[in-house]
């Protein structure tokens, strides 16, 4: 079995000494090249390449960005048959893809684990999303001003966790390390100090209901939970599942003690979100979310700067995944 691994080396909890661990253990079994990446969309670069080889599988080592460059890269062309398996070590600070397949947060015990399914024949195929944008700053480039769709693996979204996510991108490009203490530092800092909580600016749509106005948060999940503060899951859309369509988490308007209220009920062991300004919609097709004024967009957990609309759609069938 040909196979490429794909690592980035500047993920969190990536070392070199690791990557030449784990790539012994691969290379014991697999036909294994190894690869690097260098610079943004490297990882997008080797997936479509992978595709195009014909390869058997394609391991990604990095955190959840590096997954979603790589899928990227390899749905370039569509879903098809013919397209490299992919697995998944975490080598990331929070790895949400991999823990959502239920992989060890070790790598070395992850790597063990997916060349004991690779021998098994135990593969799976996966629903994902894609979301395009419009508005300033998402490089629109089709004839109805909207974005090529970009694959997205677990979750996406516009407003309020995508503010977050740019805060802690910035922290970490001062040398702050991506920890669970950073995303509630920012988290807290975006909800008390910004404006969009008090003046919500988004509409969200979905097909057959009505629209629901005035939201600052808009939370598009492919998978349960939605992310993870060290080992506690935060679970806003509880039956999210890769074996069903997207399910959608929104806010409006809320003070700190309701806000304080939803994060109580996504952190629960059997969370039950309700309460006034609350949204849930589950198992979609597609959907669509506009602003008023720009807001930041992100798609597993990589900000993409900012837009005034995203179309949703999810995609059933879409990858085979080793589990």
């Amino acid at each position: 079995m040909r196979a490429l691994v794909v690592v980035n080396p500047a993920a969190t909890s990536t070392t070199a000494k690791m990557r030449d661990v784990l790539v012994g253990a691969l290379a014991s079994e697999l036909k294994v090249d190894v690869a690097e990446t260098a610079h943004r969309g490297h990882g997008r670069e080797l997936g479509a390449r992978a595709a195009a080889d014909g390869l058997d599988l394609v391991v990604t080592l990095g955190g959840d960005g590096t997954v979603n460059e790589v899928v990227n890269g390899l749905l370039e062309k569509g879903p098809g048959g013919h397209l490299p398996t992919l697995a998944v070590v975490p080598g990331g600070s929070t790895n949400v893809f991999s823990r959502a397949l239920g992989r060890s947060r070790d790598p070395v015990e992850a790597t063990a684990e997916i060349l004991a399914s690779v021998r098994a024949g135990r593969i799976r195929t996966v629903s994902l999303g894609t979301a395009s944008a419009t508005g300033t700053g998402t490089g629109t480039d089709a004839e109805d001003g909207w974005s090529a769709p970009r694959w997205f693996v677990f979750a996406a979204g516009l407003g309020f966790d995508a503010e977050v996510i740019a805060r802690v991108e910035a922290q970490r490009a001062r040398g702050r390390r991506s920890t669970g203490a950073l995303y509630v530092q920012e988290a807290t800092s975006a909800f008390l100090r910004g404006r969009e909580r008090r003046r919500p600016a988004m509409t969200l749509r979905t097909p057959g209901e009505a629209a629901v106005a005035k939201l600052f948060l808009c939370l598009v999940s492919n998978v349960s939970p939605w992310t993870y503060l060290g080992a506690r899951p935060v679970n806003p859309s509880p039956e999210a599942s890769f074996d069903t369509g997207l399910d959608v988490f929104a806010l409006g308007r809320t003070n700190p003690v309701g806000m304080l209220r939803v994060l109580r009920q996504a952190l629960a062991a059997q969370p039950r979100l309700r309460g006034r300004g609350l949204y849930r919609g589950h198992d979609l097709a597609e959907l669509e979310v506009t602003a008023d004024r720009p807001q930041g967009w992100q798609v597993d957990g990589d900000h993409l700067g900012t837009a005034t609309g995203l179309r949703l759609r999810s995609v059933p069938h879409a990858l085979r995944i080793v589990s």
